[in-house]
Formats: C-alpha cells, structure tokens, sequence
C-alpha cells in the first residue's frame, strides 16, 4: 500500500513531475547532502526552486532496537513524525518549510520507504552556520533581541501544548535577511508529545540544547533575557532558578 500526498499549490510545474509520486521521488537524482544507514538528503533544482527530498529505506538490521519485528508495523516512523512536526507548527503559526509531497510505502503492514520534499526556504541561513562564520550579525543586539523573541515564542507555544522538539539546536533555525528578521523552525523528526515528568525533562533538553551555543555567542544578559521571554516572567522565580540550574547541568561532561 502507498500513501503519497502531494501539495495542489504545486500542480502544474515541473516539482509534480518529479515528487508527484513515491516512485518517481525515488527515482529522481540530486546533489547529496546528508547520508545514514536508513535515509539520505538530497537537494534538487526545478521551477527556479530548490527542494530538499528525503528518504527513508528499511527499518533497520538490529532485531532487538526493531522490537522483534514489530517496530515496522505498530511504531511512528522517523518519517511519518517529521512530515506531520512539520504541519503542526504551521498549524501553530510557526514559520516552517514548506511541504511539497510526503508519504510512505508499506507491504503486508510493515513499512519499507517513504519521503518528504520540502521547499527550501529563500535567503535564510541556519543559525549554527552562522555561529560558526561569525556572522556580524550575531553581534547586532538589536538584531539578536528580535531573533531570540521570537525563537522564545516558538519554544514556549510547544511546550505549552506539550510537546518538545527534542533537538532544538541553532541549526535548526533558519534566519531569513529581512530588516525586521523572521525565525523559520526545521527539521524535526524526533519531537513528539510528552507529558508529566519526562515532559519537564524534554523541555530542560530543548532549552540546554538552544544554549549550547548561545553560551559562547551571547552575554548573561541575553539568555536572561532570552529564558524571561520564554517563560513570561519579568522577575525569575524560584522554579525558574531551579529549572535553570538543570539547564546549565544538562550536558555537563558531555561536551
């Protein structure tokens, strides 16, 4: 059985050629990006458009972490859960890419590939790219400030629903060049909704991931500010303290 939706805003042009379906979105060829044991990446020109397609083969070759067989036939693939992040923060409100087809293919019940192409997203670039080339413009405080708000914002509406990105890190944050900039949220197979304990959990792994660079490219000052706006509060509490703490221990002897 094949599941396979393409987006009608792209009929007519040459993407429906390429992505209208599961087989030719596997038959098409591009300029490699990223590649795993299970998936790949590969970037693809068409309309004057670049589109970033990925696949996924297989459920892997270790019978225990495939639960026996099983995980094929009753788990959430990697794929599934990245198309269907990606519609709900645009449900959200929250600037994403845009999906230009997506959906599986399963034999008997058990899954054997599936895709999503996404749009790139124009004159943006990722935040750890950024940090990385020393950007001027992370030393814009005006600039920051406004970035960070809205990279606040976006944190806040997940966890608030329940949900945590689970690897919230700058390179996943695109950027766009506007003078009033716009934050666009990516790539998120491995979030999902959580509640109780391990919720607070995923939700101090989302804030120490964003800091993982934001200790090295922004001043006290800043993540305070930064942690304010995402928790709503002019002063920190005592909970807001304590939950800093955590964040700052999350990855200690990890890096």
């Amino acid at each position: 059985m094949i599941d396979w939706t393409f987006n009608p805003e792209f009929h007519g042009r040459d993407a429906e050629r390429l992505f209208g379906s599961l087989a030719a979105t596997f038959t098409v060829k591009g300029e490699p990006i990223a590649k795993a044991p299970l998936s790949s990446v590969e970037r693809v020109v068409a309309d004057g458009t670049r589109y970033y397609v990925k696949r996924y083969v297989g459920n892997g070759k270790n019978a225990v972490r495939r639960w026996f067989g099983l995980r094929g036939l009753i788990a959430p693939q990697r794929v599934v859960k990245e198309w269907e992040n990606l519609l709900r923060f645009r449900a959200w409100g929250i600037p994403t890419a845009t999906l230009v087809a997506y959906g599986l293919e399963r034999v008997r019940g058990g899954f054997v590939r599936g895709a999503l192409v996404t749009a790139e997203i124009a004159g943006t670039a990722d935040m750890g790219t950024m940090a990385n080339e020393n950007d001027v413009r992370l030393d814009d405080r005006k600039w920051m400030a406004e970035v960070m708000r809205q990279v606040a914002r976006y944190a806040r509406l997940l966890h608030d629903a329940g949900f945590a990105h689970n690897d919230l890190k700058w390179r996943n944050l695109l950027v766009d060049r506007g003078e009033s900039p716009t934050v666009f949220l990516i790539d998120c197979p491995s979030g999902g909704f959580w509640r109780g304990p391990m919720l607070r959990y995923r939700i101090v792994k989302d804030l120490a991931c964003l800091d993982k660079i934001a200790k090295h490219r922004m001043s006290r000052t800043q993540r305070l500010r930064f942690y304010l706006d995402y928790a709503g509060h002019r002063h920190l509490t005592v909970a807001d303290k304590r939950r800093i703490r955590r964040i700052l221990r999350f990855f200690s002897g990890r890096e």
